[in-house]
């Protein structure tokens, strides 16, 4: 059996599978904790990644890698190698002024046109204007700026600081794929370039080291002991690879953040920046939303009813659908779609009669699934067809999710079997490094909930969300 190996290195955790080459059935798997915070020291990703390996028995066998990561974080490096500070991650929103101005200065039209993608606190550009105005002394010492992925794939190559790597750091060898990349909002997924005078506007100086973009199976090199090392992706990316997704299919994850994305064979673009017009990793495009607010929604909700999470999806389901006229607009973190970064969550259309346990509890469900429902609108006005909704995360296997789900989105659904599907992705694309053809490994259903549109849910909730945003953002 010759074996490949993937890597999630998400925001909470670090997974890794090994996967057969022919088949891609499962040959073992590890997994390790990530530091919680909206900023970390990228050396607990390194450590967590040996132990991941480790948990997995070790690379023994496996004849290629990739390490699908995170999107957006900010790594940034001296001339020697070493990290800065510690990474702004995608979910810390102090940029969210940066973003702002940076709208400002260039607009988003030209953004939109130029990138792919208006920007917002989430994106490596507003974090590097963050850091020239607000640390201007570790600003001045970048001499590299890097993606988590790319970051760990320099130090598995055997790159890093002198006397912690055995290649030393050699900036150049930094390099990139045009999924992640294409989340900096300094890289044009249409064009296939950096745009150096978007990165000077942010961080005001050009002359630092970007990583080299590799194409989809391009071969990044080896490790010290020999295992070809692939380019690696953005999370989003890897489990689009993961599961195989192919136009028409939409992919909604529900995890600490909700995405809503599609792969096409066309770049988009949108003035309005609620979609991010990203590449994926297979050679075509992305285009993609992202909450700030998803599975979170619910255990939070659960915890506020004293119920484990078997119940609260009963409770949920003891409801009817529009949960009595109670809404629950859940924007606990602020929000990135709609962009309203400093807005706060709201339950509305409480009664007497409509306060009740099972009526929260819907309420956190369609309300949490409304605001997927909006991206799904919103990528849909920039051209995606949606033929099959693919839901995964870990909140897609709950019940009250999957029937909910099926009432508030009018498009078939199905539910892939739980799965590190962002992991697979590396796999499948490791395999496609080492044997030249990507592979096209069997996807396991789990569920295909009959579809049962119930309008009233979506009405109710838009009706909402809007006067909550229009509240918001009066007050940024």
């Amino acid at each position: 059996m010759r074996l490949v190996a993937g890597v999630d290195s998400s925001t909470q955790s670090c997974k890794v599978v090994i996967r057969d080459l022919a088949t891609g059935a499962l040959a073992r798997s590890g997994r390790a904790a990530h530091p919680d915070g909206t900023e970390v020291d990228p050396a607990a990703w390194w450590t967590a990644l040996q132990e991941a390996i480790t948990a997995a028995g070790g690379l023994d066998g496996v004849e290629a890698i990739s390490i699908a990561g995170q999107q957006h974080g900010m790594v940034v490096l001296d001339a020697e190698g070493r990290v800065i500070r510690p990474a702004l991650l995608w979910n810390d929103t102090r940029s969210a002024g940066s973003a702002a101005d940076l709208t400002a200065e260039v607009g988003a039209a030209e953004f939109a046109r130029r990138v792919g993608s208006v920007p917002v606190a989430s994106f490596t550009l507003t974090k590097l204007r963050w850091l020239r105005d607000n640390e201007p002394q570790n600003a001045a010492k970048v001499a590299a700026v890097a993606l988590p992925h790319d970051w760990l794939t320099w130090r598995l190559l055997g790159y890093g600081p002198a006397g912690e790597s055995p290649l030393g750091p050699d900036l150049k060898a930094l390099i990139t794929d045009r999924s992640d990349a294409s989340g900096t909002a300094y890289y044009s997924a249409r064009a296939g370039e950096y745009d150096l005078d978007l990165l000077e506007r942010a961080l005001g100086r050009r002359d630092v080291v970007l990583p080299r973009v590799l194409g989809p199976s391009e071969r990044a090199g080896t490790t010290p002991s020999g295992v070809i090392v692939g380019p690696g992706a953005g999370d989003n990316a890897g489990a689009a690879l993961g599961l195989g997704a192919a136009t028409g299919d939409v992919v909604i994850s529900i995890g600490t953040s909700g995405t809503v994305f599609a792969v096409t064979e066309q770049a988009s673009s949108d003035v309005t920046g609620a979609v991010a017009g990203f590449a994926d990793a297979s050679g075509n495009f992305l285009p993609l939303i992202a909450t700030l607010n998803a599975a979170r929604v619910l255990s939070s909700t659960a915890a506020l009813l004293e119920v484990d999470l078997d119940q609260f999806s009963q409770l949920a389901l003891s409801a009817e659908p529009g949960a009595g006229g109670v809404v629950l607009v859940p924007y606990f973190e602020g929000e990135r779609t709609p962009n309203l970064p400093d807005a706060k969550a709201s339950f509305h259309g409480l009664t007497i009669a409509s306060m009740s346990r099972g009526n929260l509890a819907r309420a956190a469900v369609e309300g949490m699934l409304g605001g997927l429902d909006g991206g799904l609108d919103a990528i849909r006005a920039v051209g995606v067809q949606a033929r099959r909704l693919l839901l995964i995360g870990g909140a897609a296997h709950s019940e009250a999710v999957q029937k909910i789900a099926a009432q508030v989105f009018d498009a078939p659904i199905v539910v892939p079997a739980p799965g590190e599907y962002v992991a697979d992705g590396g796999a499948v694309q490791a395999a496609w490094v080492l044997s030249g053809e990507r592979p096209a490994w069997p996807l396991e259903l789990a569920a295909s909930p009959q579809q049962d549109f119930q309008p009233v849910i979506r009405d109710h909730y838009r009706v909402y969300a809007e006067a909550v945003g229009t509240v918001a953002g009066k007050t940024d």
